[in-house]
């Protein structure tokens, strides 16, 4: 289960970090053990990120990030090399879903960015919409998730949710 606060150091990405730059596709079609492909993870973008990130590190990128592939792959890495959230100036709409359905808060707020430096340490609060940059003193706000989508990212995702609680979120005020 995720923590409603999540803290970690910066690394920091530019626009249209596309799928194939999370994880070419020379490494992602020799297999399908994820295992394995984290260790290429943003390989092409910066070499040492899958050797050096830390459970909770923090990506900032600009805009459009994750645009390609529909396939899971790319945020599934992310998650599985310890990345703790996203915050981009925005997102490629169909890599923010699959990110919410596995897990990875994936946070729109495009004013961190540029107000941001590699290895500042940062706090996210998905609770209260709240991200700090802890390095530079600095607070920036964003609109939390709303209840259910909240419930799958603290949950690690819908696969997950559904295991613990035998129905969907958006299911429960049915019952």
């Amino acid at each position: 289960m995720l923590e409603m606060v999540i803290r970690g150091r910066v690394w920091k990405f530019g626009d249209n970090v596309n799928t194939d730059n999370i994880i070419p596709g020379r490494y992602k079609f020799k297999t399908q053990n994820l295992n394995e492909l984290v260790q290429y993870v943003l390989i092409d973008l910066n070499p040492e990120f899958a050797k050096k990130v830390k459970k909770g590190d923090i990506i900032v990128a600009g805009r459009n990030f994750g645009y390609g592939s529909s396939r899971e792959h790319a945020p599934r890495l992310l998650k599985l090399a310890g990345v703790g959230a996203v915050v981009a100036k925005s997102f490629a709409r169909i890599f923010f879903r699959n990110a919410i359905n596995i897990g990875l808060p994936v946070i729109i707020a495009p004013e961190v960015y540029d107000k941001t430096d590699e290895g500042d340490i940062m706090e996210v609060n998905l609770e209260k919409g709240i991200i700090k940059n802890l390095s530079k003193n600095l607070t920036f706000k964003f609109k939390p998730y709303p209840r259910e989508i909240m419930k799958i990212v603290l949950e690690g995702g819908v696969i997950e949710y559904y295991r613990k609680h035998g129905v969907f979120p958006w299911e429960e005020s049915t019952k």
